[in-house]
């Protein structure tokens, strides 16, 4: 045994004396709440900083005196020797000029691209400060003395701001690198902080992105980032040099959710960043799982500034999702206008005018679903009736817009009910390929305050525990008919879902498995099929273990594909980080790749999208599900469940030798309180 894990060994015993036991702050999330009590109070895993004070002196002199600590407060030695863990820090200086809305930091460098095309070429960009030096004034408390120095005759009423980040290497605990960022902002003359940039709260981009953080890891936090990805100033260009692309945080991040609808990449050029170590980063083929029109998305009310996309727009944000506009000459811009500066935009672009479509930008950017403009249909089940086994149920039910007005269901284009059961495991109550059936209600009989369907296809004789019935209706209206901007819009009725008993034993629920609010963090709402399908309980009535895509898949494309909710859904979250091709065709016998697919979350937080403890082994499903072209053509519930995303064929035998006859054996070692729990191994 070396020294140093002598002493950690020694330190381990005593820390019961050394340092007392607080309320821990880790979650299930986290390794560090796995790990040993006593390892636990020796490491003291975790990182943040704080910054206490910033000070300029004669000459420009800056100096920020900060604390490192664990996460309880404890303070950490940054050299790593008394404490465990060496702590690296950056720290960028900034500014946001009076008047301003944008930092300008004080902290640049010149990159040099080294990439086989354009190698070197430079660009001067917003960065780190390089060439400082610490001074230890207590345990966990510093001086950083910056290299760089602030001008003379700087602007001492200004807000400025300081920014650290940095990581803590804790991997020979297997605790892994921890990492952490603050940003400290005053104005140095002791005024008031009057300019801030405030834009967009980290709560916003966290609904997608699980905890947004980027290069690396250490940067965490929009405050953080907009330090560094400012407009061009003074010498900064901010561009990327290999290249060409602006990295000013407006335009990139614009861009980077826009995707593979920009016009630009549309017309066949791809938007790329080329990062650390010539790392090619094509954003081209990301495509935002709601709509890229759908601005309030990220500027909700969480910021202090969370309207300037409406009072303040400017050509470098709007022109970076409508990148195909020339404001020089007006080219596809409205009326063809040119633009010279920023000055006239809100004139036209004010932030709501009169009516939807219009050329303010909230009526520009409506979502079509969500118009004034159209009444919707709302189907609501009244009762059933005929439910038990045998029998041919008689669904009572309503139809109106969204203000209550009165429609024919003959008059909608489509509705339907969807019979499925039981609710144990969908799939096998029906005597149909699917396992459901599904029935278009067009001809339904009016009746005293609504309509009434009967179906065609009756309970089984014999059919045991609960089924469930679900209706889907969409209906499309025409909108400023005979003027420009005349447009037709499709919308879907809420799905609405009865459970009923087939035998008289008591009313099952189909269980809940996921959170539709979670779905819609990312998804706005999520609807698919034509507007028709817009509920997760909805969806797994037809995407049940039996089905697959056979229907709609031409002979020629090999076997089919699994469309079990569990299975599929996984596997398209999995994207571009699953290592087979996942292809479903649809509709008019169209394939559906999802390869490119890029999850913008942690594909190990299970919690993104399910409700607490639902995805723990063993899950309640009994039906094997039909998986044709997977490794296991007939697979167990859980194996299927993982092995959406863990899709090697190292994971398939895994499965495979963990099942016997009896079932599968998974939560021998994945259960809930096993040594291989699933929270366990998909802590961070």
């Amino acid at each position: 045994m070396n020294g140093k894990r002598l002493i950690i060994a020694l330190a381990v015993v005593a820390s019961a004396v050394l340092i007392s036991a607080p309320k821990l702050p880790f979650t299930s999330r986290d390794k560090a709440y796995y790990a040993d009590t006593n390892a636990i109070s020796f490491v003291r895993p975790g990182l943040t900083f704080k910054v206490a004070s910033v000070s300029i002196a004669a000459g420009g002199l800056v100096t920020a005196r900060f604390r490192i600590a664990d996460p309880l407060g404890v303070p950490l030695d940054r050299e790593g020797i008394v404490t465990p863990g060496a702590v690296s820090a950056s720290f960028v200086l900034s500014r946001i000029p009076k008047g301003g809305r944008f930092y300008q930091a004080y902290t640049k460098r010149t990159k040099t691209s080294t990439y086989p095309s354009t190698a070197g070429r430079t660009a001067r960009q917003a960065s780190a400060d390089t060439g400082g030096r610490y001074v230890k004034i207590a345990d966990g408390e510093y001086d950083y003395v910056f290299g760089t120095r602030v001008p003379a005759g700087y602007e001492s009423s200004a807000t400025h701001s300081v920014g650290i980040y940095g990581s803590r290497n804790l991997n020979e605990f297997d605790l892994g690198i921890n990492y952490a960022s603050t940003v400290y902002t005053w104005v140095p003359d002791g005024a008031a902080i009057v300019e801030v940039r405030d834009a967009i709260n980290d709560q916003s981009c966290n609904r997608c992105h699980d905890e947004i953080n980027f290069h690396g890891g250490s940067r965490r936090g929009l405050a953080t980032c907009v330090l560094c990805h400012t407009p061009a100033y003074e010498d900064v260009t901010n561009v990327n040099p290999e290249t060409g692309n602006v990295i000013d945080m407006r335009v990139m991040v614009h861009k980077i959710h826009m995707g593979a609808l920009l016009p630009s990449v549309r017309a066949g050029k791809p938007f790329q960043i080329v990062g650390f170590g010539n790392e090619i980063r094509d954003y081209s083929k990301v495509r935002l799982p709601s709509e890229p029109n759908n601005c309030g998305k990220c500027h909700d009310t969480q910021a202090t500034q969370s309207r300037t996309y409406l009072t303040t727009p400017s050509r470098a944000a709007c022109g970076a999702c409508h990148d195909n506009v020339n404001f020089a000459t007006g080219e596809n811009h409205a009326n063809g206008l040119p633009q010279f500066n920023d000055n006239s935009c809100s004139q036209c672009h004010i932030p709501q005018g009169e009516m939807d479509f219009d050329a303010s930008i909230k009526g520009a950017h409506i979502d079509p679903q969500e118009s004034s403009l159209i009444g919707g249909v709302v189907v609501k089940l009244v009762s059933i009736e005929s439910t038990n086994a045998g029998e041919k149920p008689t669904v009572h039910f309503t139809v109106q817009d969204r203000m209550g007005g009165l429609l024919e269901p003959a008059k909608l284009n489509r509705i339907a009910f969807v019979m499925a059961g039981p609710t144990t495991d969908y799939g096998d109550g029906i005597p149909t390929k699917g396992g459901y059936v599904s029935e278009s209600a067009a001809n339904a009989q009016a009746e005293s305050g609504g309509w009434r369907y009967t179906f065609n296809q009756a309970i089984p004789t014999g059919a045991k525990g609960s089924f469930s019935v679900a209706v889907e209706a969409r209906r499309q209206e025409t909108v400023l008919a005979g003027t420009v901007k005349e447009r037709v819009i499709q919308s879907g009725s809420p799905n609405d879902i009865a459970h009923f008993s087939v035998d008289g034993s008591a009313v099952l629920p189909r269980r809940k498995v996921v959170d539709l609010q979670k779905c819609n963090d990312c998804h706005r709402s999520l609807s698919v099929h034509g507007e028709n399908r817009n509920s997760t309980e909805y969806c797994v009535m037809c995407h049940n273990p039996r089905e697959n895509d056979s229907a709609r898949r031409p002979a020629n494309a090999g076997p089919p594909e699994a469309i079990d909710f569990a299975l599929m859904i996984h596997r398209i979250h999995a994207g571009n980080r699953q290592s087979r091709d996942f292809t479903i065709f649809g509709f008019g016998n169209t394939p559906n790749n999802f390869n490119h697919v890029g999850f913008p979350g942690a594909l190990d937080n299970c919690l993104n999208c399910h409700l607490a403890g639902t995805y723990n082994v063993p899950v309640p499903a009994r039906l094997d599900k039909s998986d044709p072209r997977g490794f296991i053509p007939l697979v167990k519930p859980a194996a299927a469940a993982c092995g959406g995303c863990h899709t090697s064929s190292d994971a398939a035998s895994h499965a495979l030798v963990n099942t016997t006859s009896l079932g599968e054996s998974c939560s021998v070692c994945h259960g809930p309180n096993a040594s291989l729990s699933v929270d366990r191994v998909h802590a961070r």
